[in-house]
């Protein structure tokens, strides 16, 4: 059995279309199907086809043992919008508004409802820039310094620095969500609503397109 006959069987198994297999992987459907007919031999991306087919990279390559998702220790995590996100505040499932819902795979211990946001905008430039993607987990408590993912007031979520600002009486934590780029306002919470919905634990970096 060659490395296009594994793919194909793996993804079939797993009720995965191309273009579902090639989305989990972070690849295009048409370099997905290059692997299956066997065109591409040696994918440079093996490690993310491995992870949409929930099994080991060397068993893909060379047979032999084959390695289940368990092991490999890799999730989906759904990759969803600041309105999406914004509802999260309320406790309330994350719905795929659109019907579908995009995933990230990520190596990472994360808590059942953790998700991924697409930086959008420039507020938190250069750190963060428009496309990145930050993996946010909401059973984690922000510590003065981290970023965090905030409900602020609307129906969308924002994503900017957390700074503890002072305790008051009733024991309410008050604080500041502080952009990075000094032309955007600094949010405090004492001024209005605001609800903490996660803390971003990972943050990855595309190739910028020229």
């Amino acid at each position: 059995m060659s490395l296009a006959d594994r793919v194909k069987q793996k993804r079939i198994e797993l009720g995965l279309t191309q273009a579902d297999a090639a989305k989990l992987a972070g690849i295009t459907q048409q370099s997905w199907q290059s692997v299956e007919t066997g065109d591409t031999r040696k994918p440079r991306n093996i490690i993310g086809i491995a992870k949409a087919l929930r099994c080991d990279a060397d068993w893909l390559m060379n047979g032999g043992a084959f390695m289940p998702m368990a092991e490999v220790n890799s999730r989906r995590v759904p990759l969803i919008s600041y309105v999406q996100a914004g509802a999260l505040a309320d406790k309330s499932p994350i719905e795929a508004f659109d019907g579908s819902l995009e995933y990230i795979l990520t190596d990472l211990d994360l808590s059942e409802h953790s998700f991924a946001l697409r930086i959008e905008g420039d507020s938190m430039e250069p750190d963060f820039k428009a496309g990145d993607v930050i993996i946010v987990d909401p059973e984690v408590e922000p510590v003065p310094g981290e970023f965090v993912v905030a409900k602020n007031g609307g129906d969308q979520a924002t994503f900017k620095k957390y700074r503890p600002t002072f305790t008051d009486a009733m024991g309410c934590q008050h604080f500041e969500l502080v952009p990075l780029n000094d032309d955007y306002p600094v949010i405090n919470s004492s001024l209005q609503p605001l609800v903490i919905i996660g803390v971003m634990i990972e943050h990855r970096i595309y190739r910028r397109k020229r």
